[in-house]
């Protein structure tokens, strides 16, 4: 059968992605303790690669005090070249393009993860999770250097041979922290307006598109993840979220991820709002952005379904931990050997090492694993973030 996800896709800088299949940032929390790339890193990498047309790596820190927790990759000095360069190497294998996604978490760390230091934020509001900590709120020379910290990061990225960034954007971290009234309650050029909560992510994607502009030879993609909705009051809405994309389609950037744990996933605050939200999305871009999209897409067919709704691309996020072959074998023809299931006893083979188990839960969680009694509403509960970007 011939599917729309295996064409290949030209973006406005001239780069062209072989398909549409994406693999989406999944932390697997086996850096080094410095965030540092491990080898058992680069075999999980070697093992899951080589099919998709983009594979985002695992978030990667810009600063120090921007981790958010253990076993991280980081970007933040030089001195990680070497591994970077190591891996950008490892994914770009069969023509796979390696994108490198990278961040800062603010609230979403602690000072344990921290060794001892503050976390930060636009405000100094503490996130509405057990244990949340208060973060110090960033002065105007703290936010000034963070944004150059991405630049930064995307020089670095570019030198280590990456063909693109990613923008976290979404999941709560910083970038999502300054847009949200939650979390941002600043009265400056930083916070207030809704177009003020913007300005944080606008001069970020300035600062990484100058530094691409400088370092870069070759077309080099920028992307941006993003939440649509949160729960808490206030919060960022749907339509707050709709005026941002409007905004973020006339910026200079490649495409826009929407990150979301189920792909057709309707309001998380407006329940008599039955339009999946992937659809509200499309209609603003109107074509004016490539957009992925993510959520428990597992067979050929859930990915189709996505492209003939009008998605550029379709991020294959925990099917592809079952199986690192699907494109390749969607392309063979060979459908039915997909597989859905797996064993634990699997894991060393599809190179998911303890320390991944133990954070995504995967031992007790029915990530189909043959035997697991857990219910798909448990699943969903424990895994939300897992394709989302945790």
């Amino acid at each position: 059968m011939s599917y729309q996800f295996l064409k290949p896709y030209t973006f406005e800088n001239g780069m062209t992605i072989k398909n549409r299949i994406v693999i989406p940032p999944m932390t697997e929390a086996s850096s080094l303790e410095n965030g540092a790339i491990s080898n058992d890193e680069l075999a999980y990498f070697r093992l899951h690669t080589g099919g998709a047309g983009m594979f985002i790596a695992p978030v990667a820190n810009v600063t120090e005090n921007g981790k958010g927790f253990e076993g991280e990759l980081s970007i933040a000095d030089d001195k990680f070249l070497p591994g970077l360069i190591k891996l950008a190497e490892t994914l770009k294998h069969n023509g796979t393009k390696a994108i490198l996604q990278i961040f800062h978490a603010g609230r979403m760390s602690n000072s344990k993860i921290l060794r001892g230091n503050a976390t930060v934020s636009a405000s100094a509001v503490a996130a509405l999770r057990p244990n949340a900590e208060t973060p110090k709120e960033l002065s105007e020379a703290e936010i000034e250097h963070i944004i150059a910290a991405f630049g930064e990061a995307t020089r670095r990225a570019i030198q280590a041979g990456f063909d693109g960034i990613e923008l976290h954007g979404a999941n709560t971290y910083l970038m999502q922290q300054f847009f949200s009234p939650h979390s941002n309650r600043r009265t400056d050029k930083w916070g207030g307006s809704v177009e003020k909560r913007m300005n944080f992510a606008l001069e970020i994607i300035k600062t990484v598109q100058k530094a691409a502009e400088k370092y870069a030879t070759q077309p080099f993609t920028i992307g941006y993840r993003i939440s649509p909705e949160e729960i808490e009051e206030p919060g960022i809405r749907l339509a707050d979220t709709l005026k941002f994309i409007d905004v973020l389609a006339k910026q200079p950037i490649n495409y826009l991820h929407l990150s979301m744990g189920y792909a057709w996933r309707t309001s998380l605050n407006d329940k008599s709002d039955s339009e999946p939200i992937v659809k509200k999305v499309l209609q603003q871009l109107n074509g004016r952005l490539p957009l992925i999209s993510v959520g428990l897409v597992e067979t050929p067919d859930d990915a189709e379904k996505l492209m003939n709704a009008g998605v550029d691309f379709v991020a294959i996020g925990r099917e592809s931990l079952r199986e690192p072959q699907w494109v390749q074998k969607v392309i063979a023809g060979q459908e039915a050997a997909i597989r859905y299931t797996v064993a634990e006893s699997d894991f060393e083979e599809l190179g998911i090492n303890l320390a991944f188990q133990d954070f995504l839960g995967l031992l007790n969680a029915d990530l189909h694993i043959v035997g697991s009694s857990q219910s798909k509403d448990e699943f969903d509960k424990k895994m939300g973030g897992v394709e989302g970007g945790v």
